[in-house]
């Protein structure tokens, strides 16, 4: 029989290797005019996405809880029509797959 996890043991393997990769939010039709937004919460942070006005970009924000504080901008891609958001905070490049030239082989 196995013991239930210790909820602070819980929490920080949630923190390290949860929130370390990129999560979906929902399909950029969610937000289809400039100047909409969506609200969501992910692992308890509340995350809002929003489509720029100007340059039509999709782009996410962590909203602080601190009094008067900003929002802080988070990493957020556009996959196939599904928004990505990544809560890490060390600085990754997003990188393109670099295409692989496959030969076919003869029989």
């Amino acid at each position: 029989m196995t013991t239930p996890p210790d909820d602070r043991h819980f929490r920080r393997e949630m923190a390290s290797a949860q929130r370390a990769g990129w999560h979906f939010i929902d399909l950029v039709t969610a937000i289809p005019r400039p100047g909409d937004s969506l609200m969501v919460t992910l692992f308890g942070e509340p995350v809002v996405v929003v489509r720029d006005a100007e340059d039509d970009d999709v782009r996410a924000y962590r909203c602080l809880r601190r009094p008067r504080g900003a929002p802080q901008p988070v990493r957020c891609a556009v996959r196939y029509g599904m928004i990505f958001v990544n809560l890490d905070q060390r600085d990754h490049q997003l990188v393109e797959p670099e295409p692989i030239s496959a030969t076919p082989r003869s029989a």
